[in-house]
């Protein structure tokens, strides 16, 4: 490989001949040959955006030369397309705060304006990463910013829809099934009888609480540290620098996000973040439970429950012939036990904040981006390969509700709670129904017997009607 030679504050450094990045980028690369992970597209889409941005801001403010300014916006719209993926190099473990992720930035925004104006790369007599694509900024401001836009915009652009899809496709299901009785359970025991499409409308329900739970994070994320440079002082920018800048940011975002209150605030904590991590958390156990519930309602298909067929979609064992797993739902849980695991990482380091700066932002980013990728991804899958093809086995449904002995609670109001208990024993003991062995004991005239065991009666909620 050939070289070039670079100088930053602590000397001479060897840069390979044909990189964008430079000497900063390159130190931390030699430092921090630590995963092989890098912070994904998304952050330093925005990253680009927050440059692009600043760069705009500060040709308004007069402080930056038009030429250089205009350069750097078009090097920031190329990063913004994925121009130079390649280019960003320093490990997810990396100096503290992501000092080295925003110098890996500037530098390529730096080398491609000054090819851009007929420069060469390495050579920063024209625009320079620190004094020009650095401008009005510093690492504690931009990263954390880039933070919350990248978040946003993958929330509200990837992660919500299929949120809402996955809603509506459950919600489609409980209304097909809405007519099927089957037994409840608690404990994984004989429950008092459910409508299966009841359950499946908790479901939807649960995903539904977890949409606006997203769409909440997403606000809290709104406001930005811009324009806070270090500590949250706004040392080295214009009076009117903040305002432009996230006016410049909404407008290549499309969406409203505005200064914090406080700057000191914004800076010092990740409190925001960590409210987007638990709107995740609760959507996270959510769909566990939908995950779980569905593996033991699909059990079988002789020797489990069996009162849903779920979709086969490939061969479930290398040693049994025809066997079929429920792998849809497997591997959403293994996603969702990922995310867990990205969970503890952002809010220990959140909890790492000190003084005037959290300098754990380059793992809380990759953490929080991460879990939000694979969610997106994960029910994406799990709603078309799983739920749209979901049936009911009616048949088992009917049987489990009638062989039920928690049907006995329903004649708790005729005959007294420790007369069904009795019943209940016995129906267990002889392996016949309760409504079979009430009947031939006589306990009730059949007529006010088949009122009170009415299964889709006993689905039915009193208070509904009063709401």
């Amino acid at each position: 490989m050939e070289y070039r030679i670079e100088h930053d504050t602590l000397g001479k450094v060897k840069v390979p001949r044909a990189a964008y990045y430079g000497a900063q980028t390159q130190r931390a690369v030699q430092n921090f040959p630590v995963s092989g992970l890098r912070l994904p597209p998304t952050f330093v889409r925005a990253q680009a955006i927050i440059k692009l941005a600043a760069a705009k801001a500060n040709m308004v403010a007069g402080n930056l030369d038009p030429e250089i300014g205009e350069a750097l916006v078009a090097a920031a719209k190329e990063v913004m397309e994925g121009r130079f993926d390649n280019q960003f190099v320093v490990d997810v473990f990396q100096a503290g705060a992501g000092t080295s992720q925003n110098m890996n930035i500037n530098e390529i925004l730096a080398n491609r304006a000054n090819e851009l104006l007929g420069g060469e790369l390495g050579k920063y007599d024209r625009v320079h990463p620190n004094d020009h694509a650095n401008m009005a900024q510093s690492t504690n401001d931009t990263i954390h910013a880039s933070i919350h836009i990248a978040a946003v915009c993958e929330m509200r652009e990837g992660l919500a829809p299929q949120v809402a899809r996955l809603a509506e496709e459950l919600g489609r299901k409980a209304a097909a099934f809405d007519h099927i009785v089957k037994a409840g359970r608690t404990h994984l025991q004989d429950a008092a009888p459910v409508r299966l499409g009841q359950e499946f409308g908790a479901y939807a329900r649960m995903i539904r609480l977890g949409q606006s739970r997203i769409e909440a994070a997403c606000q809290s994320l709104l406001p930005l540290c811009i324009g806070g440079t270090a500590v949250g002082t706004g040392l080295n920018t214009d009076p009117g620098y903040r305002k432009n800048a996230i006016a410049q940011i909404n407008e290549a975002t499309g969406y409203t996000f505005t200064g914090a209150d406080n700057l000191f605030e914004a800076m010092q904590g990740m409190d925001a973040v960590v409210e987007t991590a638990g709107a995740l958390r609760v959507l996270v156990t959510s769909l566990r439970k939908i995950a779980d519930d569905l593996r033991l309602l699909g059990s079988g298909p002789r020797t489990g429950l069996a009162e849903i067929h779920l979709p086969t979609v490939q061969p479930g064992s290398s040693i049994m012939p025809g066997k079929v797993n429920p792998v849809m739902a497997e591997m959403l849980d293994m996603v969702c036990l990922h995310c867990l695991g990205c969970d503890t990482a952002i809010v220990s380091a959140a909890q790492a904040g000190q003084l005037e700066l959290n300098v754990m932002m380059p793992v809380i980013a990759y953490n929080l981006l991460q879990e939000i990728a694979i969610l997106t991804g994960g029910i994406a899958a799990f709603t078309s390969r799983c739920i749209e093809g979901i049936e009911a086995n009616e048949e088992a449904c009917q049987l489990s509700a009638e062989r039920s002995l928690a049907l006995a609670t329903a004649l708790n109001p005729a005959i007294g709670y420790e007369e069904a208990a009795k019943l209940a024993k016995e129906a267990l003991s002889r392996n016949v129904p309760i409504r079979d062995l009430a009947r031939k004991k006589g306990i009730l005239d059949d007529t006010r017997l088949a009122e009170l065991l009415d299964l889709k009666r006993m689905t039915e909620d009193p208070g509904a009607a009063g709401k």
